[in-house]
């Protein structure tokens, strides 16, 4: 088995490595260093030192009267040419990014409730127990798969794809390859549920779906690239901006990671259990977190109008994720048959990824510095802010937890659950909130009728998330200790933990109450707009007539 594992992570490293490096040095400019560049190509002329807020126009959606003290970037100003020229670039992607994000919702919603019948079975074991397909067993792997495949892929593909023509100042081309991606992919999504809830999975996590009905999903997620090298081909800019390199990495590891985590019969036994979890950390570690990294260096920074602080210090954080994170996750085998070289190096790798997140931090507390102001009227820096403190949270957790003294009590517990959720909510869903509310407004061209909806959709995220978290963290550690204690029984260690865990579906409530709050306010922009298009086209009927 050693070998065969050296082999197999060696050949995967040294690929993804080589493939990435030579394709982000074709896009070098002239020859230059692919450090070469600067965080001012974000910013069109006149608009730095300026907020670029989620409204198009007007006073910033959370303000409480007009004195804010806070300048703000006119969307419809300039020449006639310049906005046009602005409109055409965000609303290019209109068509698969709304198609995208509403999947995303829908994926959303189902998997919370979903999490929540979960939770709740926790503390009511025999709730709907007499419908098979809603037993724990089955109905968690579906909230799991919704969240994960459903909402976090779907959700980041779409932010993704409407970035693009941002960053590369060029309308998105391939945009039909992208939409026909996500019917594809939603396809795939309800066939895999269906096969989930009757009983037909492969029986490992994050890999549940039968792997005949996963092709879809990998030829799904090479079709999202394919905007992505055309779009990189028309690019007007200089150099590629470093959530670009993110983007780009990701929208290529994702089909690879997939496809190889997903090939039947190769891999049998404990074998298997350490492609499991080389899988699942790396369907976050560099799928969805290069993603909501992305969006937290161009979002952060267009919303504050300020260049990144350290632009070589953002692309050391890039390539020191991609190089440590490939073997974080054979951490969760810590104590199992797994080589012990092997444990070793993934431990190594966890401490080592207190670099990139030495690198974010440096840049984003460089960037908020005098300027937290801002936070109490954007919707956008407000989830965002949250997501990036959560990133630095959830990876410096994931670091400790890596360690063996601190694995041996809190592995097998509750507290594992927390840190998922730490990384997977609090981290990539907050920054994919706060991405969507800047992002919609400009594809739709029509602001967010109920501001005050952004204010509950937020707080009681955060209230949920926050509950969710302390609870189950107090729960894995009471747990652990019971576990480690021979003269308490077993089911002494789980009585510990019901209190908390009532916690948990009070939480789990709460954060699915804002998803529908957020998908209401969703549906309610995109009906306003519709309204909006209907009346001007009535209107020119009038006047033709």
């Amino acid at each position: 088995m050693d070998f065969t594992i050296a082999f197999f992570i060696a050949l995967c490293f040294v690929l993804s490595i080589t493939a990435l490096f030579a394709f982000i040095w074709s896009l070098g400019n002239k020859g230059k260093s692919i450090l070469h560049g600067d965080g001012n190509i974000i910013f069109g002329e006149h608009e730095l030192g300026k907020s670029e807020e989620p409204a198009i126009d007007g006073p910033l959606p959370l303000a409480r009267g007009s004195d804010t003290n806070v300048e703000t970037v006119n969307y419809h100003r300039g020449s006639e040419d310049e906005i046009n020229e602005r409109v055409a670039i965000d609303t290019s992607s209109r068509l698969p990014v709304v198609m995208f994000l509403t999947s995303a919702l829908f994926w959303l919603i189902l998997g919370s409730f979903a999490g929540v019948i979960v939770s709740l079975k926790f503390h009511f074991p025999d709730l709907l127990v007499s419908n098979i397909e809603l037993t724990f067993g089955r109905i968690r792997p579906v909230h799991l798969n919704a969240v994960v495949y459903g909402w976090s892929a779907m959700a980041g593909v779409g932010v993704v794809l409407w970035l693009l023509p941002r960053l590369l100042k060029t309308e998105l081309v391939g945009g039909r390859y992208a939409a026909s991606s996500c019917i594809l992919w939603n396809i795939a999504l309800l066939i895999g549920a269906y096969q989930i809830v009757t009983g037909h999975t492969q029986g490992m996590e994050f890999l549940e779906v039968p792997w005949h009905t996963d092709i879809l999903i990998i030829f799904a997620g090479a079709m999202v690239a394919v905007p992505l090298f055309l779009t990189l081909a028309q690019r007007k800019t200089e150099h590629l901006y470093v959530s670009g390199w993110y983007f780009s990495a990701a929208l290529i590891w994702f089909p690879v990671i997939f496809f190889i985590g997903n090939v039947p019969g190769i891999f049998t036994g404990a074998e298997q259990a350490i492609v499991n979890w080389w899988f699942g950390h790396n369907i976050l570690g560099l799928w969805v977190t290069p993603i909501a990294v992305g969006c937290a260096y161009y979002f952060i920074p267009k919303v504050l109008g300020v260049s990144v602080y350290s632009y070589r210090l953002s692309l050391i954080g890039f390539w020191a994720l991609a190089l440590f994170y490939s073997q974080v996750g054979i951490h969760h085998l810590l104590g199992g048959p797994v080589p012990m070289w092997l444990q070793t190096m993934s431990i190594v790798q966890s401490v080592m990824m207190l670099i990139p997140i030495t690198a974010f931090l440096i840049n984003m507390y460089s960037i908020l510095k005098g300027r937290w102001s801002v936070v109490k009227y954007s919707p956008t820096l407000r989830f965002m802010l949250i997501g990036a403190a959560m990133y630095a949270g959830a990876s410096v957790q994931g670091t400790f937890e890596a360690i063996r003294s601190v694995n041996y009590l809190v592995h097998f517990t509750h507290y594992t659950v927390a840190h998922a959720h730490l990384g997977l909510y609090a981290f990539f869903t907050m920054i994919m909130f706060g991405a969507m509310y800047f992002v919609l407004p400009r594809v739709t061209q029509s602001e967010w009728p109920y501001p005050k909806l952004i204010s509950w959709h937020f707080w009681l995220s955060l209230l949920g998330i926050s509950l969710y978290f302390v609870a189950l963290t107090i729960a894995g550690i009471k747990q652990g200790f019971a576990l480690a204690d021979p003269s308490i029984p077993f089911i002494e260690s789980m009585k510990v933990t019901i209190p908390y865990l009532e916690l948990r579906s009070i939480a789990g409530i709460m954060m699915t109450v804002s998803h529908i709050i957020f998908a209401l306010h969703f549906l309610a922009l995109i009906m306003k707009k519709r309204t909006a298009a209907h009346e001007q086209s009535a209107s020119l009927n009038l006047k033709e007539a």
